[in-house]
């Protein structure tokens, strides 16, 4: 009896530690299709190799918010603001040094009237409000500037250490691609373009990323591609001290 009742709860047993087995098959299966998923994902290319969201890039902040259009009244009225004084400086031919006494001079018209006036309404005199900058404000933007420029030094000093030589010759090409547009328009102009192009870009790079990382990925591999052509048949004649002294 007590052997025929062990058989059906052994058969049990093989039939759960079975299905067990093919429940955790299974799922080692789909592990193992999944990190392949998560990994070909995480390769995915990225525009100038990114490996953080687009507003994290832009620091994250209120200027990212600005860029990206997070807040749109800020950014239309910088937007405007922008525009109104390349139309002041260049269309209108307004001089720096004009403008700022013409808006000092509204100012101190503004204030007198505004302390002047309780004389002839005959009420309490109004109080001027006090405008002063702050010492924090300024001492991050300066240091904020600093840290920047230190950056872009060290950054021209590696690609002039001759190190990489793609980077080097791709730095120099953009340069003189920008002296060209710096001579077909003056210095407020290319500021006032690249200003709209910050302001226009990211937006839609945000909007249509999958599109222009995959358009982006095609053009580099096409670029690496003549690239490498190129070194091919010219830059690897030429001889590289650098490289000497580092197989030494």
């Amino acid at each position: 009896m007590a052997d025929h009742a062990g058989e059906p709860e052994s058969l049990l047993e093989k039939i759960t530690r079975h299905d067990d087995d093919l429940s955790s098959s299974s799922d080692s299966d789909s592990d193992d299709n999944s990190k392949p998923f998560e990994a070909s994902k995480s390769k995915i290319f990225r525009l100038f190799g990114r490996e953080q969201p687009i507003h994290k890039v832009f620091g994250g902040g209120k200027s990212a918010d600005v860029v990206l259009w997070r807040n749109k009244k800020i950014s239309a009225v910088v937007l405007c603001g922008a525009t109104v004084l390349w139309v002041l400086f260049e269309l209108l031919e307004y001089h720096l040094v004009t403008l700022v006494c013409h808006m000092i001079i509204l100012y101190l018209t503004i204030l007198f009237f505004w302390s002047n006036a309780p004389t002839f309404i005959k009420k309490s005199p109004l109080r001027i409000p006090e405008v002063r900058l702050p010492e924090n404000c300024v001492l991050e933007v300066a240091s904020a500037v600093r840290i920047e420029i230190n950056r872009a030094l060290a950054v021209l000093r590696d690609i002039a250490s001759g190190r990489n030589l793609k980077t080097f010759l791709g730095v120099v090409a953009g340069l003189w691609i920008l002296s060209r547009v710096g001579k077909w328009c003056n210095f407020l102009t290319s500021f006032y373009i690249g200003f709209i192009l910050l302001h226009t870009l990211p937006v839609l790079y945000e909007k249509y990323e999958d599109q222009v990382d995959s358009f982006a990925e095609m053009t580099m591999a096409e670029i690496n591609k003549q690239y490498a052509v190129f070194d091919a048949k010219v830059l690897s004649k030429i001889p590289m001290p650098l490289k000497d002294k580092k197989k030494d």
